[in-house]
């Protein structure tokens, strides 16, 4: 009873520094927010990337050499971490090992090899720039005066051989291009990235004297999370999921609660966040569920993702007091650039992945990690380097994710431009080789929703079309309907169709013809004139037929776009009129029979 009326108020004592803890984090929320939502106003009015926007409200809030109205970043970085363990989250929904595995030995090959090539021609260009092995840790380069550590080389060479999952995916995502073969094996070289991270991360501790023992242990932690996490996902959570798939709500709250209890899993065995984060995500890839999750949680994560940057725009140093610094950082990062080309195009085009998808790969990943700046932190810690280098390092991913981000966005027009000039000196793209492709199936018809009238409709293509039934996609939430279409050969995806994520994951670009066949008064979370806007921006040119509960809401979507709106009570008025006929001037001979008769035979899947 003594406990329950004398709750534990310590976060509050001590002249409220508990409360004013509280009331700083709030602060530096609304902060940040507000100034990442001016300058990515700002940046959408001249059409530059929103990124460099939230990077540019981060340097002019910070501490560093803007107005100051942020000053600790603790806070932020707590937010922004949630928001990489969403971003990795969600990656591993993304990971469809059957697709990694369509890319075979050009995956692993390229993932092994580009982090080892990259390391090595860090440290052959770092030696000549005049960094040492050994002392004296005091260099001059460029005229740039520079203090070092011991193991300046290693770190440098290291993060400059990590890409940026943060910026590389989001950038991709926007473009709907994570689900290309190019998109996929770069997906691929950051997985193998991060396992790299994970190995520099682990031997850290004990670089000065390294234990070999220490190191197994922290692989045999990682081997024995991935299977933990395999295990619960086939016997436990599959049967929950399919209890609460009704329930897209729940869902998402559940898959959320997996994410941090992986999370929390990665911690006890003294892993970090990010990757249990990414074996959660992976764990549950193939469940049906994934495309509605991340439909779902896109927009939780771009929130805490915006903090992400403006909180790295706060830890960028003065320019201003250190301009040989700068200049230094430039040639580092134009060299970081061109390692990417080296170590990632010649493997992909010697696997015969033909000069587009080995070119793309290449730029998508001309930048360093957000890793590095974990490592070079770390670094700062046990005493391996001194400031000056993570300054360096800081640079380098500063300047590196800006011209990336624009790379990126025009990836193909840059493309087309190094095949061409490729191709003038000997290197042939390669006919017959794996080009850009959709990795899907492509499917004409495309289903949004099953309820009765979709059920009736799908009962009549397999009785008098059977042939349609492969050309047919289906998106919807309901785990009976979902099986039962399975059953049948078609294509199904579990989903809420009112979500754009949700149709773009499914593959509605490809598709010709769009069905809804359910009315407004029906849907939940949507309406069939926001079905249009959707169905214009994903495949702008398919014929759209919905439906409406009345003429004056029919008329509304023909204004809006629709193609052929259906009236499920015009429709029944009329069978109604000879039914009626019949039974007043014929009594129905035979008519309640056949209708038994037919209803018998009928199995839809909603029976």
């Amino acid at each position: 009873m003594g406990v329950l009326l004398t709750p534990d108020l310590s976060w509050a004592s001590g002249n409220g520094e508990g409360l004013a803890s509280s009331h700083a984090l709030l602060t530096s929320i609304s902060v940040s927010i507000i100034a990442a939502t001016v300058l990515a106003y700002l940046a959408n009015l001249i059409k530059q990337p929103l990124l460099l926007a939230y990077i540019a409200a981060g340097a002019a809030i910070g501490p560093q050499f803007g107005l100051g109205l942020v000053r600790s970043q603790a806070n932020i970085s707590i937010i922004s971490e949630m928001g990489l363990i969403l971003l990795l989250f969600m990656i591993g929904l993304e990971l469809n090992l059957k697709k990694i595995k369509e890319s075979g030995k050009s995956l692993i090959l390229t993932g092994i090899l580009q982090f080892v090539i990259c390391v090595a021609l860090g440290l052959g260009f770092f030696l000549l720039l005049g960094f040492t092995i050994g002392p004296p840790y005091q260099y001059r380069i460029f005229g740039v005066k520079v203090l070092g550590g011991e193991y300046d080389l290693l770190y440098l060479a290291v993060c400059i051989s990590l890409s940026s999952t943060a910026i590389v995916v989001k950038l991709l995502y926007e473009k709907f291009e994570l689900d290309t073969l190019a998109g996929r094996l770069t997906l691929g070289v950051l997985v193998f990235q991060d396992i790299w991270a994970i190995v520099m991360l682990s031997i850290q501790p004990t670089l000065a004297n390294p234990r070999l023992l220490s190191l197994l242990e922290n692989f045999a932690e990682g081997i024995l999370l991935v299977l933990i996490s395999l295990i619960l996902s086939k016997y436990l959570l599959g049967y929950v999921f399919r209890k609460i798939a009704k329930q897209p709500e729940l869902v998402l709250v559940a898959s959320l609660a997996w994410c941090f209890l992986i999370c929390a899993l990665a911690s006890y065995f003294e892993l970090s966040l990010e990757m249990g984060a990414l074996i959660a995500g992976a764990a549950i890839s193939t469940f049906p569920y994934n495309a509605e999750i991340i439909a779902k949680i896109v927009s939780i994560r771009d929130f805490f993702i915006t903090l992400f940057f403006v909180g790295l725009g706060m830890t960028i140093p003065n320019p201003l007091l250190n301009l040989g610094m700068l200049k230094l950082a430039g040639i580092a990062a134009l060299f970081v650039i061109a390692t990417r080309f080296f170590s990632v195009y010649p493997v992909l085009y010697l696997l015969k992945n033909g000069n587009r998808v080995s070119l793309l790969t290449s730029i998508n990943l001309s930048q360093i990690s957000e890793f590095a700046l974990v490592i070079t932190a770390l670094g700062i810690k046990y005493h391996h380097i001194v400031p000056d280098i993570q300054t360096l390092i800081i640079y380098i991913f500063v300047m590196t994710s800006i011209s990336s981000t624009y790379m990126i966005k025009s990836s193909h027009g840059l493309q087309t431009w190094l095949s061409k000039a490729l191709s003038g000196i000997g290197f042939k793209d390669l006919h017959g080789s794996y080009q850009e492709e959709v990795s899907r199936t492509p499917k004409d018809i495309a289903l949004l929703g099953v309820y009765r009238i979709a059920s009736a409709f799908i009962k009549e293509i397999e009785a008098l079309n059977p042939d349609l039934l492969p050309q047919l996609l289906v998106v919807d939430y309901n785990p009976v309907v979902y099986q039962k279409l399975r059953d049948l050969g078609v294509k199904v995806v579990y989903g809420d169709i009112g979500h754009l994520e949700t149709l773009h994951h499914a593959g509605l670009e490809d598709a010709k013809l769009v069905l809804s066949t359910i009315p407004d008064d029906i849907l939940v979370g949507t309406d069939n004139l926001k079905i249009i806007n959707l169905v214009k921006h994903l495949c702008p040119k398919a014929k759209i037929v919905l439906t409406a509960e009345s003429p004056t809401a029919a008329l509304r979507m023909y204004e809006e776009g629709a193609d052929y709106v259906l009236l499920p009570n015009m429709l029944a008025g009329s069978h109604l009129v000879p039914i009626m006929e019949n039974l007043l001037r014929h009594g129905g001979t035979g008519l309640k029979e056949k209708a038994i008769q037919d209803l018998a035979k009928r199995a839809e899947i909603l029976g």
